[in-house]
């Protein structure tokens, strides 16, 4: 299939309007004394806008923003994920890697089959997409409003499971949704589960 592209004039050739187009922008921001609505409540008490002091100071970002995902621990501090294994089948650019416990493994809680022996994310290649957010069953892993990743190498940016559930942990928004109305320890899915297990009839 052939694309017939649109013949560039000797004016435009000469890539000084959109040159020209990006200083206007530029300028034009410089010299405006109108505060940025990016900025949001961080320069309500000034009269005119003000340099974002970054690092010490982030954007805030909008509701249901994905940022970096990370892996969260449950209210009583347990590890959520079970190894099935879901969010790494369904990662486009495969930045996450699973090794399962195998059959000795270790469980650190009530209810769960297998905790992970290790749990990878290579920063690098994730596109923030949250289709493992999406796929997981057990609400272990979540999207973040954490944007600024950095390292000075290649092998900081690979996040290991100690340090993914650091990130994810100690950000109480990763699992707000399971704190229900007048209920502030949110909701113990693993008794629940064992519960509900109790409860079924016995098969003979």
């Amino acid at each position: 299939m052939k694309v017939k592209r649109t013949e560039l004039t000797w004016w435009e050739r000469l890539y000084l309007p959109t040159l020209i187009n990006g200083f206007k922008v530029t300028l034009r921001h410089f010299f405006s004394w109108k505060r940025s609505e990016v900025y949001g409540d961080k320069q309500k008490e000034f009269t005119a806008k003000t340099t974002m002091q970054y690092p010490e100071e982030k954007w805030d970002v909008p509701t249901g923003y994905r940022g970096a995902p990370y892996l969260v621990k449950d209210v009583d501090e347990k590890t959520k994920c079970v190894s099935c294994q879901l969010c790494e089948f369904i990662c486009p650019p495969k930045a996450i890697r699973i090794t399962p416990p195998g059959d000795s493994g270790v469980v650190d809680r009530e209810g769960a089959e297998k905790m992970p022996e290790e749990f990878e994310i290579n920063m690098l290649r994730c596109i923030y997409c949250g289709f493992c957010q999406e796929v997981c069953p057990e609400e272990a892993i979540f999207l973040l409003e954490d944007y600024a990743i950095n390292g000075e190498t290649r092998e900081e940016l690979i996040y290991n499971k100690g340090k993914l559930l650091a990130l994810g942990g100690a950000d109480k928004r990763a699992y707000n949704h399971h704190v229900q109305c007048d209920v502030d320890e949110g909701i113990k899915k693993w008794e629940t589960k064992t519960r509900e297990a109790g409860e079924q009839p016995a098969f003979h």
